[in-house]
């Protein structure tokens, strides 16, 4: 290589072939003009360069000349480069676009996501486990700081976190949230690019490529397009170009893990709203008296919002209960009739358990009943109501009870008639000394005389408990659910791609699988043991495209 610092003087340009250069000459002639502080001129320096190598000299003629200034001053900057020059908060810009994708990376664990969901079933039980809605006495009572469980767990756990109503307190419904949030995440950053990428057609040119799979073979004697059409009868969906071929099928399989995180998105929201914008109430009703919707229901959380409903009332018109041969009450009913604002009646329907009444979004269900009053005539006169109480006995079975008082009321020891009652069909009477004095049956017309006084028992009125609620999340449950057990089922599909390229007069044949990766291998042998075999070479044309 020759350098020259000649202006007057033009070299030639030769075109390397080799990395190895070698200097034969160098000469350099710098004369700096002399400046002042005061009176600043750039050094102007002209450099030639002539570049010899040792093979051919094809751009010999040509000159390259370089002028180099040199000023004791930094050049001032283009407006280009103040633009692209970086500012000092361009580091802290840099983190805060990244912040996202980390953020997207951690709520996409999936040990977090495993420990979210363990964390609610741990909720869940605790919920079980903790009576639900009771007042705060009952809370000090049961939980007493006196005698705390596991030697910590006190009322306080309970009010302050809200565990007196698990479903709708902020522990469990914040981490309702972040398994939400930890499903998204995982459907857009890992469940959506898996999709795209088998959806993708991905032609594989190279044999090595496809003898890589989870199976191979090679067909010596057979044609591509032939296989091509073996697959389509097997249900693959299958595409030519040029030599190569792409097949596959069961790509739902591919989609049903997003399904599956929809759908659990979905029963999270339904149980969500049913939480937090529910009403509930109960009430026990008479025969023949009423009641108005929106003076029992209460609102359970806060987006509960009455409806025009509300303002239905509800009269019983009957209660009755059916009868075992044994005698236990095997089920009992309620007539109901439902009546506008105006006073017309809007509905009408019998209910009973496990066939509750439902209008605007509400539901009454049949829960419970009780023994309201006694209907008798007293020696003739009547009829007069006696109020039955329930009484306290061992077990779960019931028993209520009424007084008759006889002789001086105003006493301070006043004696009279008791008469008992487990259910609606029979009641027992006893006299003044507390004597069994006999049995009779509402609307029998028996009378039965005790202590002088004829006593007729007319009729026993019963009491409907009733449960009222609404639960505006339960279609968005119901229909998770449903969309869960289906894309379940979906994505045990597998999902199997094969590749094939034509050789000459052979295939090379690969494919893989996502499931049933044990039972892939016989598919593939049954399958290509269908391609029939090439006597003669007649592979001439290039198939088109097939799509299958």
């Amino acid at each position: 290589m020759e350098t020259l610092l000649n202006p007057s003087k033009t070299p030639n340009l030769f075109i390397p072939k080799t990395h190895l250069f070698k200097p034969y000459f160098l000469h350099s002639n710098f004369n700096p003009q002399p400046h002042s502080s005061f009176n600043r001129r750039p050094l102007s320096i002209t450099i030639t360069c002539k570049v010899k190598t040792s093979q051919g000299r094809k751009n010999d003629g040509k000159n390259i000349s370089k002028k180099i200034v040199l000023t004791d001053s930094a050049p001032e900057l283009s407006n280009e480069e103040i633009k692209a020059k970086p500012k000092g908060g361009g580091k802290a810009w840099g983190v805060i676009k990244k912040f996202p994708k980390r953020v997207l990376a951690i709520l996409s664990n999936l040990p977090l996501a495993i420990g979210e969901m363990f964390t609610i079933a741990g909720l869940m039980a605790l919920g079980t486990a903790i009576d639900q809605g009771e007042s705060p006495e009952y809370y000090f009572q049961k939980y007493p700081e006196e005698n705390p469980i596991f030697g910590f767990f006190t009322w306080r756990w309970v009010l302050t976190l809200g565990f007196d109503h698990m479903f709708s307190s902020p522990v469990f419904l914040g981490t309702l949230i972040l398994l939400g949030t930890s499903l998204m995440a995982c459907t857009y950053t890992t469940q959506i690019p898996l999709v795209k990428v088998a959806r993708r057609w991905s032609f594989l040119q190279s044999a090595n490529s496809i003898r890589k799979q989870e199976f191979s073979d090679t067909l010596p004697q057979a044609s591509v397009s032939d296989l091509g059409v073996i697959l389509m009868g097997a249900g693959y969906e299958v595409f030519l170009k040029g030599p190569s071929l792409y097949a596959f099928k069961g790509l739902a399989g591919r989609f049903a893990p997003i399904g599956v995180h929809l759908a659990m998105l979905l029963i999270m929201a339904g149980g969500t709203l049913s939480a937090t914008g529910s009403f509930r109430g109960s009430v026990t009703v008479p025969q023949g008296l009423n009641f108005v919707m929106g003076d029992v229901l209460g609102p359970t959380g806060f987006l509960s919002t009455p409806t025009e409903a509300f303002n239905t009332e509800v009269h019983v018109n009957k209660f009755y209960m059916d009868y075992y041969d044994s005698g236990e009450v095997s089920q009992f009913h309620t007539d109901l009739s439902l009546f506008d604002m105006n006073g017309k009646e809007v509905m009408r329907k019998t209910l009973s358990v496990n066939d509750p009444l439902r209008y605007g979004g509400i539901t009454i269900y049949q829960t419970d009943w009780s023994f309201s009053a006694l209907q008798i005539l007293k020696d003739g006169e009547g009829p007069f109501n006696l109020a039955m109480a329930p009484l306290t006995i061992n077990g779960d079975k019931k028993l209520f009870g009424t007084f008759l008082p006889v002789g001086d009321t105003d006493s301070s020891n006043v004696k009279g008639i008791s008469m008992l009652a487990r259910d609606l069909q029979s009641i027992v009477l006893y006299d003044k000394q507390g004597k069994f004095a006999g049995v009779r049956r509402p609307n029998s017309k028996l009378p039965i005389e005790i202590d002088g006084m004829k006593i007729v028992i007319v009729d026993a009125i019963g009491s409907s408990g009733l449960d009222l609620k609404t639960d505006p999340g339960v279609p968005a449950v119901y229909a998770g659910f449903g969309a869960l057990m289906l894309t379940t089922c979906i994505s045990y599909l597998s999902h199997a791609q094969i590749w094939a390229l034509q050789d000459g007069t052979t295939v090379i044949v690969g494919g893989k699988t996502n499931r049933a990766k044990a039972e892939f291998p016989d598919e593939m042998n049954c399958l290509l043991d269908q391609v029939p075999e090439i006597v003669e070479s007649s592979i001439s044309k290039k198939p088109d495209n097939i799509g299958g």
